[in-house]
């Protein structure tokens, strides 16, 4: 009987854990990542790159360097025409459903979910010492039969055998070991990479079951990273006169995404940062460093009416599931976007309570 991996399938980050002694034990991939971006890039030579790897040349090779498939999986064509505007990869009709067009060859997204997949299975193999066959994958809520049984799909082809779909905030509820408690309400706040999800869930005996459910599917970090992005390249068009959105410069976006993640998960535990790129472009006069003082105030005011978009989905959630704050015992946090100090702060505001903190949230 060999071990059963539990994996998150995230839109923006993957995850790969098993359980040693009765606790689930996150595994870190070969680069020593314990998470992995959900990022497959094809290159000129038909090499596959998956993960930390493909996503350093998302913006250097955009046609050919595939993110958020998870936004693809099990829906059809019809279904997704705004997400297809949304990627600057090529999405074609296949049938009924979509492919994805890379260096000239179709890849279905459950194709493409499966390399993540793999990856994953690999971390796990290499950390047992031996051959993984079985796993449990999270999805969210709110996932229909077809994105399910395409998640499914995608780790049969990863040579997984699907034991059990699980909703992800009831896994959430899990980590936290919630289900051994007395009968009580929870809501599981998930503020990912690319998208927001909200939930209310019940749990009790053993018996976890989700009440209701809300979000945004366009609503992350990603967006928060886009921000400090857009910021660096105004202000440096202010200092030096030249935009770096123009043709050419992908290879400094590249470095500016970079930097604006990095500066924005700094300033959960600073409170100012500085962003440093030297050589970031240059003109007939020679080369262009971008040096840039950001704080942890300038931040959240640049990203306010980000955050706010997380509210009303959470209103809507607890009146749907019949409740107000006062009725929710608990909150989880999920995502690594929740280490904001602001997004705790709005956590309260809503819910009256603190966040559960327990679990790193990146792993929950």
């Amino acid at each position: 009987m060999g071990k059963i991996i539990g994996i998150d399938l995230g839109t923006t980050n993957s995850c790969v854990a098993v359980m040693e002694g009765g606790e689930p034990k996150v595994i870190a991939n070969e680069e020593g990542g314990r998470t992995t971006p959900s990022v497959v890039g094809f290159t000129k030579t038909g090499e596959r790159l998956v993960g930390q790897v493909a996503k350093r040349q998302a913006i250097t090779n955009p046609e050919n360097t595939v993110y958020s498939i998870k936004r693809f999986m099990g829906r059809r064509y019809n279904e997704v025409t705004e997400e297809i505007k949304m990627v600057p990869y090529k999405v074609v009709q296949s049938g009924d459903h979509v492919a994805v067009l890379a260096q000239g060859k179709e890849h279905t997204p459950p194709q493409i979910s499966a390399l993540i997949l793999q990856k994953l299975k690999k971390a796990a193999e290499d950390y047992l010492g031996e051959k993984v066959t079985e796993a449990v994958i999270t999805v969210p809520a709110y996932f229909n039969d077809a994105q399910r049984q395409a998640t499914k799909d995608a780790g049969q082809i990863a040579g997984l055998d699907v034991k059990r779909i699980i909703n992800e905030p009831t896994a959430a509820a899990l980590a936290y070991g919630l289900d051994k408690t007395k009968d009580e309400m929870i809501a599981v706040y998930d503020f990912g990479g690319g998208t927001f999800d909200i939930s209310v869930l019940e749990v009790g005996e053993g018996v976890i079951e989700v009440k209701a459910t809300n979000g945004d599917t366009h609503l992350g970090g990603d967006n928060l990273d886009q921000r400090i992005v857009d910021w660096l390249i105004d202000e440096f068009k202010k200092d030096e006169g030249l935009d770096l959105r123009g043709k050419g410069n992908e290879m400094a976006l590249q470095r500016l995404r970079d930097a604006a993640e990095r500066a924005k998960i700094e300033l959960s535990t600073t409170m100012e940062t500085e962003i440093n790129l030297p050589f970031i472009t240059a003109d007939a006069g020679g080369p262009k460093h971008l040096v840039k003082k950001l704080t942890r105030a300038k931040l959240e005011g640049m990203v306010e009416d980000i955050i706010q978009r997380s509210v009303g989905p959470c209103k809507q959630c607890m009146k749907d599931a019949g409740v107000d704050a006062s009725k929710i015992q608990e909150v989880v946090l999920v995502g690594g976007q929740t280490r904001m100090p602001r997004i705790q702060a709005l956590v309260k505001e809503l819910f009256g309570r603190e966040g559960h903190k327990g679990v790193n949230p990146d792993e929950v």
